[in-house]
């Protein structure tokens, strides 16, 4: 699984350098072709020209993102040739398998936001490039049943749910406010509606205060020691945390679950299949640039 998030990360960084590449060809068309060296910024009066950012663009990563430029149009001409052809279906299973490589929707939304990509340049910029060398590579994979097998056993601790609690609080600043919110319940109130009114949990509060599932190691101690120890539907006492005075109530529980095999093993198969990819690729790239004709001015500067 360690290996599954390397690659999904080095994904990312690939994508980073192509859309980086879309602002590199605009500031070349500019400096080449039209508008003259207009400014782009200027610092108490001294004007920084469109030249200057095309000329620092290239001298910091142009070179890279040219190369990135390169290989795509490779692997797209190499496709082509084997009558290749991608498609809407073909993008959304990459991205479909892409996603698989986090833990969740928020994990992968919040890479999205650090690289500053968006979600249609994610399948649109970057897929098309990952579904031609799957389909140029993935027939030369082999995947047995025992590396299959292997795979499992080596990460089934990783594999595995452990056991959640979903949960719902009410926090407040003082122990007062908490007992008499407490008693209010006891007497009948909804837990929901009162959330609402009194919580100072920004997170949870107009959820009513649902937490959703979380898993031991995610909470404070104090809350998780009486998140766990709660039967399902019950109210906690008051319980004080660093972060003020909660009233839990346990919603569901999820007991500690380890898949089967025959559970992950499509899973397995896709992600061995990725990795022998990814290590395919870079010989392959080798051959193909070798046997091409390639003019980088770039690199002949």
């Amino acid at each position: 699984m360690r290996q599954q998030k390397q690659n999904k990360t080095w994904m990312i960084t690939s994508l980073v350098l192509l859309v980086l590449l879309a602002g590199v060809s605009i500031y070349a068309f500019t400096k080449n072709g039209g508008g003259g060296d207009e400014a782009v910024a200027s610092v108490n009066g001294v004007k920084i020209g469109k030249s200057e950012l095309f000329d620092q663009l290239i001298l910091n990563g142009g070179s890279q993102i040219l190369d990135s430029m390169i290989t795509e149009e490779l692997i797209k001409q190499e496709a082509e040739k084997a009558g290749f052809k991608v498609t809407d279906a073909d993008l959304e299973q990459e991205l479909t398998s892409f996603k698989k490589g986090f833990s969740s929707d928020e994990e992968f939304n919040m890479l999205l936001m650090q690289s500053g990509m968006t979600l249609d340049e994610v399948k649109n910029k970057f897929m098309p490039m990952q579904v031609r060398l799957r389909k140029i590579l993935g027939p030369q994979v082999t995947i047995t049943e025992d590396d299959m097998k292997k795979y499992y056993e080596e990460n089934k601790e990783m594999m595995a749910t452990p056991e959640q609690v979903k949960a719902s609080h009410i926090l407040v600043a003082t122990k007062e406010e908490s007992e008499a919110i407490l008693a209010q319940l006891k007497g009948g109130a909804d837990f929901a509606t009162l959330a609402k009114e009194k919580s100072t949990d920004p997170g949870s509060k107009e959820q009513g205060g649902d937490l959703d599932y979380f898993g031991k190691g995610m909470m404070v101690k104090e809350f998780e020691d009486a998140a766990f120890s709660l039967p399902v539907g019950e109210l906690s006492n008051v319980v004080q945390t660093s972060h003020g005075f909660h009233i839990i109530k346990v919603t569901d529980k999820k007991a500690a679950t380890t898949p089967t095999y025959d559970q992950k093993k499509d899973d397995i198969k896709e992600e061995l299949t990725s990795q022998k990819i990814q290590e395919l690729s870079g010989p392959w790239m080798e051959e193909i640039k070798g046997k091409a004709k390639i003019e980088n001015k770039l690199q002949a500067s």
